[in-house]
């Protein structure tokens, strides 16, 4: 192991609950359970909420791909300008928004999104759907929700249930970004809302 590699992974206080098989079997759980709810692909897009929502939207599409034989639309929904905590933080980098050809109006739009939180980010991101087009439905898929509710949000698709107090600190790392997949958990003082 390079020390470049050595110098991401994590070390105590940090616990791993998900390794890359873990993560993987569970994207292909949801991707089975969005095909058989929505009775097949038809009309189904994914956009990924940046960062971590994209690849883990492109992953679950390409299980959804192999099943059904045919391209399965994602995109990307930025939900940065919509946040209800911008005066609180510094400013933040724009990410890209991306809607596949045709757009998302009559479709059912997942969203996709790495950690389902308080819910404020699927709130923003509701909003921001708004902006781009006016889907049949939106559903929610998640790969880990950890409880802690601040709005009458829930998802639809969740790959894994982890209890988690306030303390705790939840990381999804995925090779895209990180080298690595897996789902850490960390003791700390600070609690963000996602």
């Amino acid at each position: 192991m390079s020390s470049a590699s050595r110098s991401r992974v994590p070390t105590p206080p940090f616990r791993e609950v998900l390794d890359s098989s873990d993560i993987a079997r569970a994207l292909t759980r949801i991707a089975h359970e969005i095909l058989e709810r929505n009775k097949g692909s038809a009309g189904v897009i994914l956009l990924g909420i940046p960062t971590r929502g994209v690849p883990l939207a492109t992953r679950i599409a390409a299980v959804m791909a192999g099943v059904e034989g045919v391209e399965i639309a994602t995109g990307s929904l930025d939900i940065t300008m919509y946040r209800d905590d911008l005066r609180l933080h510094p400013a933040r980098a724009l990410e890209p928004t991306d809607i596949p050809t045709g757009g998302i109006d009559d479709a059912t739009v997942v969203l996709v999104d790495d950690v389902l939180f308080s819910g404020r980010t699927i709130r923003a991101a509701l909003d921001a759907l708004n902006d781009v087009g006016r889907p049949a439905a939106v559903q929610l898929a998640v790969l880990v929700d950890r409880g802690h509710r601040q709005l009458p949000i829930r998802a639809d698709f969740v790959g894994k249930n982890l209890p988690t107090s306030l303390s705790e600190t939840v990381q999804v790392r995925l090779r895209e970004y990180d080298d690595k997949d897996a789902v850490m958990i960390s003791i700390s003082d600070a609690s963000g809302s996602r």
